[in-house]
């Protein structure tokens, strides 16, 4: 099992929940995030003043795939968010060794 996790612009999500639903994946976990990466924010003006944006708003969505889809998984993420702009987002995998259910204490093997 591979967990991806990937921070993408807010107007992708239900692109990105689109694809990933034909895929198979059947749960996700999204939040509503803010940083910055290489864009750093902007600069905006109200009011007379001028602001500095530094944390701008993403969303990050997390699932964990079998390892035969994980590749399918990234491309389709890394396909349907960009945009080529900068502040497109980013995609990270690391391995999952085991995973239990809560309900029933059930243990799922990689």
């Amino acid at each position: 099992m591979q967990s991806v996790k990937c921070v993408i612009r807010p107007e992708k999500l239900d692109e990105v929940k689109e694809v990933l639903r034909r895929l198979g994946v059947s749960g996700m976990t999204v939040l509503a995030v803010r940083g910055h990466g290489r864009q750093k924010g902007h600069s905006i003006h109200f009011r007379g003043s001028e602001y500095k944006v530094d944390l701008l708003q993403k969303i990050q969505i997390e699932t964990v795939v079998p390892d035969e889809i994980a590749d399918a998984v990234v491309s389709a993420i890394i396909k349907t968010a960009r945009t080529g702009q900068v502040g497109d987002g980013r995609v990270f995998v690391t391995p999952v060794s085991e995973c239990y259910k809560i309900r029933t204490g059930e243990r799922e093997m990689s």
